[in-house]
């Protein structure tokens, strides 16, 4: 019998972080990652007189000192969670299981190098992000495929906000430090321009042309990160007994002046006491691993907010980091994509 020779190989990406908190490695990171068509989507000397005028110059250093406010002694959040997924995931796996980021290290070229020279030429490419937007899955899809070698063939995991495993894990998780007094959950998910949504529309006359469009059928709600928001929080609720009146949905990190999709977080949290919602738990579902946006945006000024408004207590959910529900339902997910793979090499043999 003669086997094919095939190896597959899995690659994990999520965003990126600094090289450190300083104000250098801050501004290094900040101008890759704006200078993303996707991220900051004007035409490049437009994108490139924006961030060097009018971020570069201020941003860095207030950014810097929000890093150090999370910085652990072992290094930046978001990469040791993304590193602990990445060892949980190669512990249960017989495929080699690497990690990228698409911003700062590790690189995307150097983890494809690196499984390339493994003996990996059917890649599985796993972009970090339950929905789908362009400014994460389009650029690393993007990002891959101008690296890649011809020999290598790959595939990416598609957004798997609805998918079963992935709905039962995030439920599990919050489920398992949601405090036994809570009067209201707010899901906060990172904020995106609409000017994106409304981009990213294939048929250029859905989203947000009315006010039940991610409620109405539309080939849309494929690349509509709205539209997956709100299934993402609807499963949630209802799979933790929570009806509509004890929950809401509101979009954090806004930058500059264009409109966002609304409400935002800062608002919704200053507006909560006076609803009479004192006892306020708080969830990222847009992020699979803590980082900046979760631990000090919400967790350090999204309490400040909350509390100074009237609220009494806030409790920060963390997100599914390398948590065992987390890494079985990944598990699961890829098995999905390689099992038909797996069944299509063992066929592939001759006497």
């Amino acid at each position: 019998m003669k086997k094919t020779g095939h190896s597959t190989g899995v690659l994990l990406i999520n965003l990126g972080t600094p090289a450190s908190p300083s104000t250098a490695d801050v501004r290094s990171y900040l101008d890759e990652f704006l200078m993303d068509r996707h991220v900051l989507d004007v035409p490049w000397p437009i994108r490139r007189l924006i961030v060097s005028a009018f971020i570069l110059p201020f941003r860095p250093k207030a950014s810097a000192h929000a890093y150090a406010s999370i910085w652990t002694d072992t290094g930046s959040p978001l990469l040791i969670h993304s590193q602990a997924l990445q060892a949980a995931m190669q512990q249960r796996s017989p495929r080699p299981v690497s990690l990228a980021m698409r911003y700062g290290e590790p690189s995307i070229q150097a983890a494809v190098a690196e499984l390339a020279e493994a003996g990996v030429d059917h890649l599985v490419v796993v972009p970090l992000y339950p929905q789908y937007a362009d400014s994460t899955v389009t650029t690393i899809v993007e990002a891959v495929n101008k690296i890649l070698p011809a020999a290598i063939r790959v595939e990416f995991l598609p957004p798997f906000y609805a998918h079963p495993a992935y709905r039962q894990a995030l439920a599990a998780s919050v489920k398992a430090h949601l405090p036994p007094e809570v009067d209201h959950l707010l899901m906060s998910y990172h904020g995106l321009p609409e000017r994106h949504l409304t981009k990213a529309d294939p048929t250029g006359a859905h989203c947000l042309q009315s006010e039940s469009c991610c409620e109405t059928a539309s080939p849309a709600h494929a690349t509509c990160y709205r539209h997956q928001v709100f299934v993402t929080s609807r499963n949630l609720a209802a799979d933790l007994g929570i009806d509509a009146e004890h929950y809401s949905v509101s979009f954090q990190s806004r930058l500059g002046r264009l409109p966002w999709l609304t409400p935002y977080t800062d608002q919704v949290l200053a507006e909560l006491p006076g609803r009479g919602v004192k006892n306020l738990a708080l969830v990222c579902p847009a992020f699979v691993a803590d980082n900046l946006e979760t631990l000090e945006e919400m967790g350090i000024q999204g309490r400040e907010t909350f509390l100074e408004a009237g609220g009494e207590h806030f409790h920060l959910i963390p997100c599914l980091n390398d948590d065992v529900v987390w890494v079985d339902a990944l598990s699961d997910m890829l098995e999905g994509v390689l099992a038909p793979q797996t069944e299509t090499a063992s066929l592939e043999t001759s006497v």
